[in-house]
């Protein structure tokens, strides 16, 4: 993948916003779309297209889930992959969270150096076979 992937990250923790920015911007192939607000999120991702969503579990304005699905509502999104960031990861944490539409889970707390090959060894593999298209909105 040679590509820049456009990520559209939500976390309401700002601590966590901030090392996931500098985290992500090891890598010069990802461009970040950050949010501490998930109806911010959603109102950007309205008129914005993105290639993948790293979304927060445990939000009080709208946890992830609901997020998420929000977020398939939208035209041109119904298939976006999805990685969730939680500290819950136990084996039932990540069985839930599939069932929501996760394609992978990240558990917090996280490696700060590696979170951006991570995040791209991720995608590469969802994107494999089916490579995303980019949609002008």
């Amino acid at each position: 993948m040679t590509q820049t992937l456009r990520i559209l990250h939500v976390e309401d923790d700002l601590s966590i916003l901030e090392i996931t920015k500098i985290s992500l911007s090891l890598s010069d192939r990802i461009e970040l779309f950050q949010f501490s607000s998930p109806a911010k999120a959603l109102e950007f991702a309205s008129s914005e297209k993105v290639d993948a969503f790293l979304l927060d579990v445990a939000m009080p304005e709208m946890n992830g889930g609901v997020l998420l699905q929000k977020l398939r509502e939208l035209e041109g999104f119904e298939t976006t992959p999805a990685i969730f960031m939680t500290a819950h990861a136990q084996h039932e944490d990540i069985v839930r969270l599939e069932s929501l539409g996760a394609n992978s889970v990240i558990t917090k707390p996280f490696d700060p150096v590696t979170l951006a090959e991570k995040v791209l060894r991720i995608f590469e593999r969802l994107t494999q076979n089916n490579p995303p298209e980019r949609m002008p909105r």
